[in-house]
Protein backbone atom coordinates (compact mmCIF):
# COMPACT_ATOMS: atom_id res chain seq x y z
CA UNK A 1 0.00 0.00 0.00
CA UNK A 2 1.16 3.32 -0.86
CA UNK A 3 0.44 6.75 0.47
CA UNK A 4 1.50 9.25 -1.64
CA UNK A 5 0.84 12.16 1.08
CA UNK A 6 1.84 10.26 3.77
CA UNK A 7 -1.38 10.89 4.81
CA UNK A 8 -1.75 8.24 7.81
CA UNK A 9 -3.00 8.23 11.55
CA UNK A 10 -0.70 7.10 14.21
CA UNK A 11 -2.43 3.93 14.28
CA UNK A 12 -2.36 2.94 10.44
CA UNK A 13 1.03 4.05 10.40
CA UNK A 14 1.58 1.19 13.04
CA UNK A 15 -0.86 -1.42 11.98
CA UNK A 16 0.98 -1.13 8.68
CA UNK A 17 4.63 -1.81 10.48
CA UNK A 18 3.20 -4.62 12.07
CA UNK A 19 2.60 -6.35 8.93
CA UNK A 20 6.64 -6.84 8.80
CA UNK A 21 8.08 -6.37 11.93
CA UNK A 22 6.93 -8.30 15.21
CA UNK A 23 6.53 -5.94 18.43
CA UNK A 24 8.88 -3.28 19.54
CA UNK A 25 5.66 -1.75 19.74
CA UNK A 26 6.90 1.56 21.38
CA UNK A 27 9.32 2.51 18.64
CA UNK A 28 6.54 2.00 15.89
CA UNK A 29 4.35 4.25 18.37
CA UNK A 30 7.19 7.27 18.11
CA UNK A 31 8.04 6.89 14.47
CA UNK A 32 4.03 6.69 14.12
CA UNK A 33 3.79 10.47 16.37
CA UNK A 34 6.83 12.05 14.08
CA UNK A 35 5.71 10.96 10.70
CA UNK A 36 2.07 12.65 11.80
CA UNK A 37 3.87 15.81 13.58
CA UNK A 38 5.66 15.88 9.92
CA UNK A 39 2.05 15.96 7.89
CA UNK A 40 0.57 18.11 10.97
CA UNK A 41 3.26 21.07 10.74
CA UNK A 42 2.67 21.06 6.69
CA UNK A 43 -0.98 22.26 7.70
CA UNK A 44 -0.31 24.83 9.82
CA UNK A 45 -0.41 28.40 8.40
CA UNK A 46 1.60 31.08 9.12
CA UNK A 47 5.21 32.18 10.10
CA UNK A 48 4.82 29.56 13.40
CA UNK A 49 5.12 26.78 10.32
CA UNK A 50 9.01 27.32 9.86
CA UNK A 51 9.36 27.16 13.70
CA UNK A 52 8.02 23.35 14.48
CA UNK A 53 11.39 21.40 14.19
CA UNK A 54 10.81 17.79 13.32
CA UNK A 55 11.66 15.17 16.89
CA UNK A 56 14.77 13.36 16.37
CA UNK A 57 14.81 9.90 17.30
CA UNK A 58 17.28 7.64 18.60
CA UNK A 59 16.38 3.90 18.48
CA UNK A 60 18.94 1.67 21.37
CA UNK A 61 18.64 -2.01 20.67
CA UNK A 62 21.06 -5.10 20.07
CA UNK A 63 21.34 -6.03 16.19
CA UNK A 64 18.86 -7.14 14.16
CA UNK A 65 15.43 -6.64 16.32
CA UNK A 66 13.93 -4.27 13.82
CA UNK A 67 15.42 -1.05 13.81
CA UNK A 68 16.32 -0.43 10.16
CA UNK A 69 13.46 -2.20 9.22
CA UNK A 70 11.10 0.23 10.73
CA UNK A 71 12.97 3.47 9.49
CA UNK A 72 12.86 1.68 5.97
CA UNK A 73 9.19 0.75 5.95
CA UNK A 74 7.78 4.03 7.67
CA UNK A 75 10.13 5.59 4.17
CA UNK A 76 8.04 3.67 2.38
CA UNK A 77 4.71 4.23 3.68
CA UNK A 78 5.20 7.76 3.02
CA UNK A 79 6.57 7.29 -0.17
CA UNK A 80 9.54 10.14 1.20
CA UNK A 81 12.73 10.18 -0.07
CA UNK A 82 15.02 7.86 2.40
CA UNK A 83 19.01 6.90 2.93
CA UNK A 84 20.75 4.79 5.49
CA UNK A 85 24.01 5.88 6.33
CA UNK A 86 26.33 4.48 8.64
CA UNK A 87 27.95 6.58 10.91
CA UNK A 88 31.20 5.12 11.43
CA UNK A 89 31.61 5.66 7.02
CA UNK A 90 32.10 9.53 7.76
CA UNK A 91 35.52 10.83 8.96
CA UNK A 92 35.51 14.66 10.41
CA UNK A 93 36.54 17.25 7.76
CA UNK A 94 40.19 17.29 6.92
CA UNK A 95 40.41 13.55 7.28
CA UNK A 96 40.60 11.04 4.22
CA UNK A 97 37.08 9.56 4.01
CA UNK A 98 33.35 10.94 2.80
CA UNK A 99 32.29 14.34 4.61
CA UNK A 100 28.94 13.79 6.38
CA UNK A 101 27.27 16.72 3.80
CA UNK A 102 27.12 13.84 1.27
CA UNK A 103 24.49 11.62 2.94
CA UNK A 104 22.13 15.62 1.89
CA UNK A 105 23.75 14.70 -1.48
CA UNK A 106 22.70 11.54 -1.87
CA UNK A 107 19.31 11.80 -0.57
CA UNK A 108 18.50 14.27 -3.44
CA UNK A 109 20.15 12.08 -6.11
CA UNK A 110 17.36 9.39 -4.60
CA UNK A 111 14.84 12.13 -4.74
CA UNK A 112 15.28 13.10 -8.44
CA UNK A 113 15.49 9.63 -9.35
CA UNK A 114 12.05 8.91 -7.40
CA UNK A 115 10.17 12.14 -8.79
CA UNK A 116 11.73 11.57 -12.16
CA UNK A 117 10.31 7.89 -12.20
CA UNK A 118 6.83 9.60 -11.16
CA UNK A 119 7.17 11.86 -14.11
CA UNK A 120 8.06 9.20 -16.84
CA UNK A 121 5.30 7.36 -16.12
CA UNK A 122 2.98 10.47 -15.93
CA UNK A 123 4.17 10.23 -20.23
CA UNK A 124 4.24 6.93 -20.38
CA UNK A 125 1.35 6.35 -22.59
CA UNK A 126 2.55 9.36 -24.93
CA UNK A 127 6.09 8.13 -25.12
CA UNK A 128 4.76 4.29 -26.34
CA UNK A 129 3.03 6.13 -29.42
CA UNK A 130 5.84 7.69 -30.17
CA UNK A 131 8.44 4.79 -30.30
CA UNK A 132 5.92 2.99 -31.98
CA UNK A 133 6.11 5.90 -34.88
CA UNK A 134 9.84 5.85 -34.24
CA UNK A 135 9.26 1.63 -35.15
CA UNK A 136 7.33 2.64 -38.09
CA UNK A 137 9.47 5.04 -39.61
CA UNK A 138 11.97 2.08 -39.39
CA UNK A 139 9.92 -0.65 -40.95
CA UNK A 140 8.05 1.81 -43.82
CA UNK A 141 10.06 4.79 -44.24
CA UNK A 142 7.49 7.88 -45.17
CA UNK A 143 7.54 9.00 -48.61
CA UNK A 144 10.06 11.52 -49.29
CA UNK A 145 9.60 15.13 -51.09
CA UNK A 146 10.59 14.60 -54.98
CA UNK A 147 14.01 15.73 -56.08
CA UNK A 148 13.52 19.25 -57.68
CA UNK A 149 16.13 18.06 -60.69
CA UNK A 150 13.56 16.17 -62.53
CA UNK A 151 13.36 15.73 -66.09
CA UNK A 152 11.70 18.71 -68.00
CA UNK A 153 9.44 16.50 -69.70
CA UNK A 154 7.70 15.31 -66.52
CA UNK A 155 5.27 17.78 -65.96
CA UNK A 156 4.50 19.55 -62.39
CA UNK A 157 0.67 17.76 -62.21
CA UNK A 158 1.85 14.20 -63.13
CA UNK A 159 4.88 14.96 -60.33
CA UNK A 160 2.27 15.66 -57.86
CA UNK A 161 0.27 12.94 -58.55
CA UNK A 162 2.94 10.23 -58.47
CA UNK A 163 3.85 11.56 -54.75
CA UNK A 164 -0.07 11.75 -53.66
CA UNK A 165 -0.39 8.45 -54.68
CA UNK A 166 2.30 6.60 -53.40
CA UNK A 167 2.08 8.55 -49.96
CA UNK A 168 -1.62 7.82 -49.84
CA UNK A 169 -0.04 4.20 -50.67
CA UNK A 170 2.65 4.70 -47.77
CA UNK A 171 -0.49 5.74 -45.11
CA UNK A 172 -2.47 2.84 -45.87
CA UNK A 173 0.32 0.35 -45.18
CA UNK A 174 1.45 2.18 -41.95
CA UNK A 175 -1.80 1.67 -40.72
CA UNK A 176 -2.05 -1.81 -41.32
CA UNK A 177 1.31 -2.16 -39.65
CA UNK A 178 0.60 0.00 -36.54
CA UNK A 179 -2.51 -2.19 -36.16
CA UNK A 180 -0.09 -5.10 -36.15
CA UNK A 181 1.88 -3.50 -33.65
CA UNK A 182 -0.11 -2.81 -31.15
CA UNK A 183 -1.69 -6.19 -31.55
CA UNK A 184 2.03 -7.43 -30.71
CA UNK A 185 1.58 -9.66 -33.75
CA UNK A 186 5.40 -8.06 -34.54
CA UNK A 187 6.87 -8.49 -30.99
CA UNK A 188 9.62 -11.54 -32.16
CA UNK A 189 10.52 -9.49 -35.50
CA UNK A 190 13.79 -8.58 -35.30
CA UNK A 191 14.62 -4.62 -36.12
CA UNK A 192 17.59 -2.61 -35.94
CA UNK A 193 17.79 1.05 -35.18
CA UNK A 194 19.98 3.81 -33.25
CA UNK A 195 19.78 4.81 -29.64
CA UNK A 196 21.40 7.51 -27.73
CA UNK A 197 24.94 5.50 -26.34
CA UNK A 198 25.15 6.04 -22.73
CA UNK A 199 27.96 8.90 -21.45
CA UNK A 200 31.24 7.13 -20.53
CA UNK A 201 31.64 8.11 -16.75
CA UNK A 202 34.71 10.12 -16.51
CA UNK A 203 35.76 9.76 -12.73
CA UNK A 204 36.97 13.33 -11.96
CA UNK A 205 37.79 13.86 -8.03
CA UNK A 206 37.41 17.15 -6.40
CA UNK A 207 39.39 18.19 -3.47
CA UNK A 208 39.27 16.68 -0.40
CA UNK A 209 36.14 16.64 1.35
CA UNK A 210 34.51 18.49 -1.33
CA UNK A 211 33.17 14.74 -3.25
CA UNK A 212 30.08 17.43 -4.76
CA UNK A 213 32.39 19.55 -6.81
CA UNK A 214 34.00 16.16 -8.12
CA UNK A 215 31.01 15.62 -9.17
CA UNK A 216 30.24 18.64 -10.93
CA UNK A 217 33.23 18.43 -13.24
CA UNK A 218 32.20 15.09 -14.01
CA UNK A 219 28.51 16.34 -15.25
CA UNK A 220 30.49 19.60 -17.39
CA UNK A 221 32.69 17.23 -18.86
CA UNK A 222 30.44 14.90 -20.04
CA UNK A 223 27.72 17.56 -20.83
CA UNK A 224 30.64 19.18 -23.15
CA UNK A 225 30.81 15.68 -24.90
CA UNK A 226 28.96 15.43 -28.14
CA UNK A 227 25.76 12.59 -27.74
CA UNK A 228 26.44 9.26 -29.56
CA UNK A 229 24.09 7.24 -30.94
CA UNK A 230 24.90 3.41 -31.39
CA UNK A 231 23.10 0.70 -33.40
CA UNK A 232 20.73 -1.42 -31.09
CA UNK A 233 19.79 -5.59 -32.86
CA UNK A 234 16.70 -6.60 -30.77
CA UNK A 235 12.80 -8.25 -30.76
CA UNK A 236 10.28 -5.35 -31.82
CA UNK A 237 8.83 -5.83 -28.03
CA UNK A 238 12.48 -4.67 -26.61
CA UNK A 239 12.82 -2.05 -28.92
CA UNK A 240 9.43 -0.36 -28.02
CA UNK A 241 10.29 -0.30 -24.08
CA UNK A 242 13.97 0.94 -25.12
CA UNK A 243 12.69 3.61 -27.20
CA UNK A 244 9.63 4.44 -24.63
CA UNK A 245 12.31 5.43 -22.06
CA UNK A 246 14.45 7.49 -24.67
CA UNK A 247 11.12 9.55 -25.83
CA UNK A 248 10.21 9.11 -22.04
CA UNK A 249 13.20 11.58 -20.89
CA UNK A 250 12.97 13.70 -23.59
CA UNK A 251 9.01 14.42 -22.47
CA UNK A 252 9.82 15.04 -19.04
CA UNK A 253 10.79 18.69 -17.70
CA UNK A 254 14.49 18.12 -15.63
CA UNK A 255 13.76 21.28 -14.15
CA UNK A 256 10.83 20.79 -12.55
CA UNK A 257 11.94 17.61 -11.77
CA UNK A 258 15.13 18.74 -9.35
CA UNK A 259 12.80 21.48 -7.94
CA UNK A 260 10.17 19.06 -6.92
CA UNK A 261 12.79 16.61 -5.58
CA UNK A 262 14.66 19.52 -3.49
CA UNK A 263 11.09 19.93 -2.42
CA UNK A 264 10.57 16.84 -1.31
CA UNK A 265 13.95 16.50 0.76
CA UNK A 266 13.23 19.31 2.26
CA UNK A 267 9.36 18.74 3.51
CA UNK A 268 9.26 15.04 3.98
CA UNK A 269 13.47 13.54 3.94
CA UNK A 270 14.31 10.80 5.95
CA UNK A 271 18.02 10.38 6.72
CA UNK A 272 18.51 7.01 8.93
CA UNK A 273 22.17 7.26 10.82
CA UNK A 274 22.73 3.61 11.64
CA UNK A 275 25.82 2.89 14.35
CA UNK A 276 25.53 6.29 15.85
CA UNK A 277 27.19 4.67 18.96
CA UNK A 278 30.40 4.17 16.75
CA UNK A 279 31.19 7.96 16.92
CA UNK A 280 30.09 8.37 20.50
CA UNK A 281 33.15 8.95 22.53
CA UNK A 282 34.94 11.44 25.23
CA UNK A 283 37.75 13.72 23.77
CA UNK A 284 40.72 11.86 25.03
CA UNK A 285 40.52 9.35 21.59
CA UNK A 286 43.59 8.84 20.40
CA UNK A 287 44.60 7.16 17.25
CA UNK A 288 42.51 6.24 14.44
CA UNK A 289 39.01 7.32 17.00
CA UNK A 290 40.76 10.71 17.02
CA UNK A 291 38.05 11.96 14.58
CA UNK A 292 34.82 10.78 16.59
CA UNK A 293 33.91 13.99 18.34
CA UNK A 294 34.47 15.68 15.18
CA UNK A 295 32.07 13.84 13.28
CA UNK A 296 29.60 14.37 15.67
CA UNK A 297 30.71 17.96 15.13
CA UNK A 298 30.09 18.31 11.79
CA UNK A 299 26.86 16.07 12.03
CA UNK A 300 25.44 18.81 14.39
CA UNK A 301 24.53 21.60 11.80
CA UNK A 302 23.09 19.41 9.08
CA UNK A 303 20.79 17.88 11.67
CA UNK A 304 20.74 21.37 13.64
CA UNK A 305 19.37 22.90 10.48
CA UNK A 306 21.78 24.10 7.31
CA UNK A 307 21.85 24.51 3.86
CA UNK A 308 23.92 22.17 1.84
CA UNK A 309 24.74 22.78 -2.06
CA UNK A 310 24.24 19.77 -4.19
CA UNK A 311 24.45 19.59 -7.82
CA UNK A 312 20.76 19.98 -8.65
CA UNK A 313 20.92 23.44 -6.00
CA UNK A 314 20.86 24.23 -2.42
CA UNK A 315 18.48 22.17 0.13
CA UNK A 316 17.88 23.20 3.37
CA UNK A 317 18.21 20.75 6.34
CA UNK A 318 16.13 22.27 8.66
CA UNK A 319 13.11 19.95 8.41
CA UNK A 320 14.67 17.01 7.34
CA UNK A 321 13.33 13.43 10.13
CA UNK A 322 16.52 12.22 10.99
CA UNK A 323 16.43 8.83 12.56
CA UNK A 324 19.51 7.26 14.15
CA UNK A 325 20.38 4.38 15.77
CA UNK A 326 22.98 1.93 18.04
CA UNK A 327 23.31 -1.10 19.97
CA UNK A 328 25.43 1.33 22.77
CA UNK A 329 26.69 -1.97 24.10
CA UNK A 330 30.09 -0.04 25.20
CA UNK A 331 29.28 3.61 24.96
CA UNK A 332 25.57 5.35 25.88
CA UNK A 333 23.48 8.03 24.50
CA UNK A 334 25.06 10.38 26.75
CA UNK A 335 28.33 9.73 25.65
CA UNK A 336 27.27 11.76 22.53
CA UNK A 337 28.09 15.38 22.95
CA UNK A 338 25.37 17.39 24.54
CA UNK A 339 24.48 19.24 21.80
CA UNK A 340 23.84 16.19 19.36
CA UNK A 341 21.93 14.84 22.19
CA UNK A 342 19.74 17.51 22.38
CA UNK A 343 18.96 17.17 18.44
CA UNK A 344 17.61 13.96 19.05
CA UNK A 345 15.09 14.69 21.91
CA UNK A 346 13.24 11.15 21.65
CA UNK A 347 14.82 8.03 22.80
CA UNK A 348 13.42 4.08 22.73
CA UNK A 349 15.02 1.04 23.88
CA UNK A 350 14.02 -1.82 21.59
CA UNK A 351 13.90 -5.39 23.30
CA UNK A 352 15.82 -7.83 22.56
CA UNK A 353 13.79 -10.98 20.82
CA UNK A 354 12.40 -14.11 22.94
CA UNK A 355 11.82 -17.43 21.53
CA UNK A 356 8.01 -16.41 20.90
CA UNK A 357 8.90 -13.30 18.87
CA UNK A 358 11.21 -15.76 16.50
CA UNK A 359 8.02 -18.01 16.43
CA UNK A 360 5.75 -14.98 14.92
CA UNK A 361 9.03 -13.67 12.73
CA UNK A 362 9.23 -16.89 11.08
CA UNK A 363 4.95 -16.94 10.32
CA UNK A 364 3.26 -13.63 10.78
CA UNK A 365 5.07 -10.80 8.38
CA UNK A 366 4.11 -10.68 4.90
CA UNK A 367 8.01 -11.72 3.85
CA UNK A 368 8.15 -13.90 6.94
CA UNK A 369 11.38 -16.28 5.82
CA UNK A 370 9.51 -19.44 5.90
CA UNK A 371 7.68 -18.08 3.41
CA UNK A 372 10.12 -16.74 1.23
CA UNK A 373 12.21 -20.30 1.34
CA UNK A 374 8.75 -21.51 0.30
CA UNK A 375 8.53 -19.70 -2.74
CA UNK A 376 11.96 -20.30 -3.72
CA UNK A 377 11.45 -23.81 -3.53
CA UNK A 378 8.01 -23.38 -5.68
CA UNK A 379 10.31 -22.36 -8.25
CA UNK A 380 11.67 -26.05 -8.52
CA UNK A 381 8.34 -27.02 -8.44
CA UNK A 382 8.25 -28.22 -4.89
CA UNK A 383 5.97 -27.66 -2.37
CA UNK A 384 7.44 -27.45 1.31
CA UNK A 385 5.71 -27.09 4.44
CA UNK A 386 7.20 -27.03 8.00
CA UNK A 387 5.44 -28.27 11.11
CA UNK A 388 4.57 -26.12 13.92
CA UNK A 389 7.18 -28.69 16.11
CA UNK A 390 9.87 -27.62 13.56
CA UNK A 391 8.78 -23.79 13.85
CA UNK A 392 9.19 -24.13 17.80
CA UNK A 393 12.61 -25.61 17.68
CA UNK A 394 14.17 -23.63 15.21
CA UNK A 395 12.66 -20.77 17.06
CA UNK A 396 14.54 -22.11 20.66
CA UNK A 397 17.82 -23.15 19.02
CA UNK A 398 17.52 -19.44 17.27
CA UNK A 399 17.15 -17.92 21.07
CA UNK A 400 19.79 -20.50 22.72
CA UNK A 401 22.25 -19.44 20.17
CA UNK A 402 21.85 -16.25 20.50
CA UNK A 403 22.03 -16.49 24.52
CA UNK A 404 25.06 -18.56 24.17
CA UNK A 405 27.42 -16.98 21.61
CA UNK A 406 26.07 -13.39 20.33
CA UNK A 407 22.92 -11.64 20.29
CA UNK A 408 22.26 -10.69 16.90
CA UNK A 409 18.58 -10.99 16.81
CA UNK A 410 16.47 -11.94 13.96
CA UNK A 411 19.63 -12.62 11.73
CA UNK A 412 19.95 -15.72 13.60
CA UNK A 413 17.28 -16.75 11.92
CA UNK A 414 18.94 -16.98 8.71
CA UNK A 415 21.86 -19.12 9.37
CA UNK A 416 19.80 -21.62 11.02
CA UNK A 417 17.18 -21.97 8.09
CA UNK A 418 20.42 -22.11 5.55
CA UNK A 419 21.80 -24.94 7.83
CA UNK A 420 18.69 -26.59 8.30
CA UNK A 421 17.57 -26.36 4.38
CA UNK A 422 21.32 -26.71 3.17
CA UNK A 423 20.94 -30.54 1.78
CA UNK A 424 17.49 -29.43 0.26
CA UNK A 425 18.45 -26.84 -1.37
CA UNK A 426 21.46 -28.18 -3.18
CA UNK A 427 20.11 -31.85 -4.06
CA UNK A 428 16.51 -30.88 -5.05
CA UNK A 429 17.47 -29.93 -8.67
CA UNK A 430 18.82 -33.50 -9.06
CA UNK A 431 15.79 -35.41 -8.06
CA UNK A 432 13.00 -33.58 -9.97
CA UNK A 433 10.65 -36.69 -8.63
CA UNK A 434 10.09 -34.86 -5.31
CA UNK A 435 7.44 -33.17 -5.08
CA UNK A 436 6.30 -32.40 -1.46
CA UNK A 437 8.81 -32.33 1.58
CA UNK A 438 7.60 -31.69 5.32
CA UNK A 439 9.99 -30.34 7.81
CA UNK A 440 9.44 -31.69 11.37
CA UNK A 441 10.89 -30.96 14.78
CA UNK A 442 12.77 -34.51 14.76
CA UNK A 443 14.60 -33.15 11.40
CA UNK A 444 15.55 -29.87 12.82
CA UNK A 445 16.88 -31.95 15.72
CA UNK A 446 18.78 -34.15 14.06
CA UNK A 447 20.27 -31.24 11.69
CA UNK A 448 20.90 -28.87 14.44
CA UNK A 449 20.93 -29.80 17.86
CA UNK A 450 24.24 -30.89 17.93
CA UNK A 451 25.86 -27.82 16.34
CA UNK A 452 23.72 -25.72 18.73
CA UNK A 453 25.45 -27.52 22.02
CA UNK A 454 28.80 -27.14 20.60
CA UNK A 455 30.06 -23.99 21.33
CA UNK A 456 32.64 -23.64 19.54
CA UNK A 457 30.74 -25.20 16.03
CA UNK A 458 27.68 -22.82 16.77
CA UNK A 459 30.09 -20.06 16.77
CA UNK A 460 31.61 -20.84 13.29
CA UNK A 461 28.02 -22.40 11.80
CA UNK A 462 25.48 -20.70 13.74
Amino acid sequence: MKYLNGNLTPTQTVAELDKYIIGQTEAKRAVAIALRNRWRRQQVEGDIRDEIMPNNIILIGPTGVGKTEIARRLARLSNAPFIKVEASKFTEVGYVGRDVESMIRDLTDIAVNMVSAEKKEEVLERANELAEERILDILIPPVKKPHTTKPEVVTEADENEEVESESLQNEKTREWMKTKLIKGEMDSKMIEFDINAPQVGVQVMGPMGMDDMGMNIQEIVSSMMPKKKKKRKTTIEKARKLLAQEEAQKLIDMDAVQSEAIRRVQETGMVFIDEIDKVAGGSDSRGPDVSREGVQRDLLPIVEGSTVNTKYGAVKTDHILFLASGAFHVSKPSDLIPELQGRFPIRVELKSLTEEDFIKILTIPENALLKQYAALLKTEGVEVEFSNDAISEVARTAAYVNEEVENIGARRLHTILTTLLEDILFDLPDNMEIKNITIDGDLVNKKLDAIAKDRDLSKYIL
